[in-house]
């Protein structure tokens, strides 16, 4: 029957802006129409939920989250999400169209590719997952038939962040699981756990696949195939192409180790070992050519429950871990099969938490059928009390599985320690054990703290403030430098006091002078103006006046002569009286006196 009249939104307007032309495809999620956007007047891929899926406010909503946040990845190998909305009960999402088909429809035509070819297909491929992981997106359903081949040889990855809003519905079927576990990496089998690397294995797969047109791992049920890639490594591409280069190899099993910790950390360290080995094999970029006929999605029945192949015996101390990882797929699986994994009465879309009070968290989350489990956590943005976060964020949980609710402790906040009088070290030391962070630090004079010494802090020691706030230390400089003042022709006294006023020292000394006046200053031995730290001791010589000298003895001597003979000793002459014979009658000094004093001469 063609679909175009069997399909009742073919030729309808959604959203009074965009006309179905026709539908493209359907999947377990939604159905998928070429549409004409009638505002812009372009083409564009319009995927409309299944009612059914549409009756679950929760999931409908975090549809429309996890499609506003795809529409924020911007690379040009990412299939560009345009337009998201509702319309008279249908919840649609407008996509860039792409014109061309699927890996998955080349490989159908072709077989396999070429090594050039198929590298030149993952480059893209790891460039839009590289994007993608670098804003916290992990696609989880990487496969040929979401790398889409445009017509001129572009390469484009889509549905991006829709995955975790519909995990769901592409499972529904037993055709979409075969698809999905085929590249599914151990961790998601075995603990339900996806990060990048993730996507890594799956790229590795889809290069396996490009590579020699045959999956690593075959089997007629997905039980089978899912054993296989939980107990087995990725085989070497050239177990099946032998001519393939060792570099090839390599950059698969790198990418698909069981272990996720041996793997690439992600798509952009993939990206780089996969351009090094196309580089290796030379040449110009392949241009890749769209299938001459993409195949049509058709429906396919449920698999039959066969007992899966047998497997090899994992190590003698995996064999309970395995078996419990084991049995809990084959239910899984199981249920898949026999349509009623999804089923409304068995599990349920968890509720929104976030911002919430922690009991009535507790009672939403009790209303929808889960239980509730409680961490805390300081957080500097979330009220202390409400949730920040609740987990697992899977969009369908079995009911009365338990929601981990992480609920805020508020900004985390410490006391500043006390650390004045510690080295630096030391009291960096103490502020980053008070989980807070050492900020700048100055200097100032202290005359109580030693030089090198921390002084105080900011903000001050006792304080609480919140983790990782910087707090500046002030480290003594050691007392103020003070400046030597004048102390010459000072007396003893005073330039005792006036080096006192300036908490200095003084150390004396005495010294004859023939001009400064005995007790005063004559010299200081650190020169005024001098910058000295207090306490410094300044040494000073005070006059003791001029040195005393024998007086030579000159009565009776001609007054000529005696005058030269005291003058030669340093003294100054005076004379008087009559002076008739010319020689000296008295002299007013005798014995010792003062070089340079005076000597009166009584003449006769």
């Amino acid at each position: 029957m063609d679909s175009a009249v069997a399909d009742p939104l073919v030729g309808q307007v959604v959203d009074a802006r965009y006309r179905v032309e026709r539908r493209v495809a359907s999947g377990g999620m939604a159905t998928v129409y070429d549409a004409l956007d009638l505002r812009l007047e372009r083409r564009v891929a319009l995927k409309v939920m299944h009612p059914w899926l549409t009756t679950d406010p929760d999931l409908v909503a975090r549809f429309g989250r996890e499609a506003k946040a795809a529409a924020r990845l911007s690379a040009p190998t990412i299939v560009a999400v345009l337009d998201q909305g509702e319309d008279a009960g249908r919840v649609w999402l407008a996509m860039e169209y792409v014109e061309g088909g699927t890996l998955r429809d080349l490989l159908r035509e072709r077989g396999r590719l070429d090594p050039a070819q198929a590298l030149d297909v993952l480059l893209p491929v790891l460039e839009a997952l590289g994007a993608a992981h670098a804003a916290q997106f992990v696609h989880r359903d990487v496969k040929p038939e979401n790398v889409l081949l445009r017509a001129d040889g572009a390469v484009k990855v889509g549905d991006f962040g829709l995955v975790r809003a519909v995990t769901a519905a592409s499972t529904t079927r037993a055709d979409g699981v075969l698809g999905s576990v085929g590249y599914l990496a151990p961790e998601v089998l075995e603990r339900g756990t996806a990060d990048e690397r993730v996507d890594v294995y799956a790229a590795g797969v889809v290069l396996f696949e490009a590579l020699t047109g045959e999956r690593p791992f075959a089997g007629e049920t997905p039980i089978q195939v899912a054993y296989q890639h939980v107990h087995s490594a990725v085989p070497a591409p050239s177990s099946l192409r032998p001519e393939l280069p060792p570099a090839l190899d390599r950059l698969v099993q790198d990418a698909t180790r069981r272990d996720p910790s041996a793997r690439f950390r992600d798509a952009a360290a993939m990206l780089a070992a996969a351009r090094a080995v196309r580089a290796s094999l030379g040449g110009q970029a392949t241009e890749v050519v769209a299938p001459r006929s993409p195949t049509a999605t058709r429906p396919v029945p449920p698999l039959p429950a066969a007992p899966p192949a047998a497997p090899r015996r994992p190590s003698p101390g995996r064999v309970r871990r395995r078996r419990r990882a084991l049995a809990a797929l084959v239910v899984l699986l199981a249920l898949v099969g026999a349509g009623a994994w999804w089923g409304p009465l068995r599990y349920a879309s968890p509720p929104s938490l976030d911002s919430l009070p922690t009991a009535q968290a507790t009672q939403v989350a009790r209303a929808h059928g889960f239980g509730v489990a409680v961490a805390e956590r300081y957080d500097d943005h979330v009220q202390r009390g409400r949730v920040i976060d609740s987990t697992p964020h899977d969009p369908w949980l079995r009911r009365g599985s338990t929601l981990h609710l992480v609920v805020s402790r508020g900004p985390e906040v410490h006391d500043v320690p006390q650390v004045a009088g510690k080295s630096v070290a030391d009291a960096r030391a103490a502020i980053a054990a008070a989980h807070l962070t050492a900020g700048a630090v100055s200097g100032a004079w202290s005359d109580t703290v030693p030089k090198g010494m921390v002084v105080s802090t900011t903000p001050p020691a006792g304080e609480s403030q919140r983790a990782g706030t910087a707090v500046a230390l002030v480290v003594s400089s050691g007392p103020r430098p003070v400046k030597v003042p004048r102390l010459l022709g000072l007396s003893a006294d005073d330039a005792t006091a006036a080096l006192a006023a300036v908490r200095l020292e003084i150390a004396t000394s005495k010294d004859y002078s023939l001009t400064v006046p005995d007790g005063e200053v004559m010299s200081q031995g650190t020169s005024a103006g001098t910058s000295v730290l207090p306490g410094t001791t300044v040494p000073v010589t005070v006059s003791q006046g001029p040195p005393l000298v024998k007086v030579p003895s000159v009565v009776g001597m001609r007054t000529g002569a005696a005058r030269g003979r005291l003058e030669a000793a340093g003294f100054r002459v005076t004379t008087g009286g009559i002076d008739i014979l010319g020689r000296v009658l008295y002299q007013s000094k005798h014995g010792s006196a003062p070089q340079g004093s005076t000597v009166h001469l009584t003449t006769t």
